[in-house]
């Protein structure tokens, strides 16, 4: 499995604004390390950042995108479903039963489910909303999206095992088709070996260690 080495910092020294800009975060490994392996065409660059302290697991996602597709009928999961978004997915093992998925938008919207195998989602469940922080920004040229997400409630999900967090990182992204309506491409930081795309399978996560 890939990994991913998730460095620690001091307790609540960091606090997330949606811009990237904390000099914490140079603190942080730079992971660029995403494919489509599904799509011919080349795809912007992102990148991901990921610290913690003894409070929370802080996620950065910074998306080189000069075209970002939202759609903006309403704030429901199909709106959110159709836009350009990060994911990342958490998993209790490689059984996915359950695992945790939260999608997020540039806005930031969040569709956030709970999972289970052959695509069984709920989408009445919530991360706790007092466990999670997500801030976001658009620019020019790119969007930042981060999250904060406490450790208590990873734990409370049974989500950390000996300072491993088995996770899945994801991109989606909108490219107007011939017939004019948008398409997904989508990106993950592990290549799930699929015919076609399919993140809800046990080989597109890696590991997130706390070191």
């Amino acid at each position: 499995m890939k990994n991913y080495a998730v460095n620690r910092i001091e307790k609540n020294i960091l606090q997330i604004n949606g811009l990237g800009d904390n000099p914490f975060w140079d603190k942080a490994e730079i992971l660029t390390d995403f494919t489509s392996p599904w799509n011919e065409l080349s795809t912007d660059r992102m990148e991901f950042r990921a610290l913690w302290d003894t409070e929370n697991i802080y996620f950065c996602y910074i998306v080189h995108d000069d075209n970002v597709h939202i759609d903006r009928q309403d704030d429901s999961i199909d709106s959110i479903g159709e836009s350009d978004r990060v994911e990342i997915f958490f998993r209790t093992d490689a059984a996915l039963n359950p695992y945790y998925c939260l999608e997020i938008d540039p806005t930031p919207r969040i569709m956030d489910f709970k999972a289970s195998p052959a695509k069984r989602f709920d989408f009445d469940w919530n991360w706790p909303e007092n466990d999670i922080t997500v801030q976001s920004n658009i620019k020019e040229n790119y969007f930042v999206v981060e999250i904060a997400i406490s450790i208590q409630s990873l734990k409370n999900f049974h989500l950390i095992k000996d300072n491993s967090i088995e996770a899945g990182i994801y991109r989606a992204k909108y490219i107007k088709a011939a017939n004019n309506l948008f398409e997904p491409i989508w990106i993950s930081w592990v290549n799930p070996n699929t015919e076609v795309p399919n993140f809800h399978i046990a080989s597109s996560f890696g590991t997130l260690t706390l070191i």
